[in-house]
This record gives C-alpha cells, structure tokens and sequence, in this order.
C-alpha cells in the first residue's frame, strides 16, 4: 500500500485477521527487524530500495503465520546483493520449517531449492507434492 508505512504495511493482514492493536504492533515490530528493517519502520514504499520493499513484503505475508509461502520472482528487480539478502532469508524461512515455493528466472537463487522443476509437467507433479506437504503440516 503506497500510503502506508513500513510498519502499518505489515500489520494491516492482521487487523482483518481480528488482532488486537498493541498485538499486531508488537509482532510487526519483530518481524520487521527480523527482516532488518528495524531502522526503517516508518518509511513509505517510495524511500525505500527495491529489496526494502522486498523484504516489507515477506514480513507481511508472514505475520498471520502461514503454511506455505508463494514467492513469484522474489528477486526479479533487484541487484544482486539486494537478490542474494532475499534468496538468504528465505533459506533460512526454509530451514525454520516454511513451505517456499518460489517461481524464478535466477539460477542463483534457483540453486537453494530442495526441489525444482522446469515445464509443465514438472508443475503438475509439484503441485500434487505441494498439496500433500501442505495438508501433513495443517493435520
């Protein structure tokens, strides 16, 4: 949201989540400093970088605490330190027990999957796996 800042970016899934206010402050918070936008939590999306906003982004689809995580080209527009920091913590989602999948272009941040696939085929086989992957951590 082009209005809002760093902060209230992120906890605005929460609030049609029904969470209360100081809850979603606090957990905003810490994601955003989780992301390493602690200094940068009442910019708006137009002073901050290319990966800033990436990161923003993360942090908000990750406040309601979701099982999986659709990352489409997470570091399509961005050079490749901001890229590298992207494809870094969502390894490190990953490894905290995260289903990532991510669509990408970017061999370098293709190289930290645990699976890939390449046509179209290889999405339909992928999708079953998603789908079972998913259902065994929601049970």
């Amino acid at each position: 949201m082009p209005t809002l800042n760093a902060l209230e970016n992120v906890k605005m899934p929460m609030k049609f989540a029904g969470v209360v206010e100081e809850k979603r402050e606090e957990k905003a918070r810490q994601l955003l400093e989780r992301v390493g936008l602690c200094k940068r939590l009442k910019h708006l999306p137009n002073q901050l970088s290319g990966g800033e906003k990436q990161r923003v982004a993360i942090a908000r689809a990750l406040v309601n605490n979701p099982v999986l995580l659709l990352a489409d080209e997470p570091t399509g527009n961005l050079d490749s330190v901001s890229g590298s920091e992207i494809v870094t913590l969502l390894r490190d989602l990953s490894k905290e027990g995260l289903t990532i999948v991510m669509i990408t272009r970017n061999p370098s941040a293709a190289k930290y999957s645990n699976k890939m696939g390449n046509s179209s085929n290889d999405r339909k086989s992928l999708v079953k796996e998603l789908w079972y992957i998913t259902t065994e951590r929601i049970r």
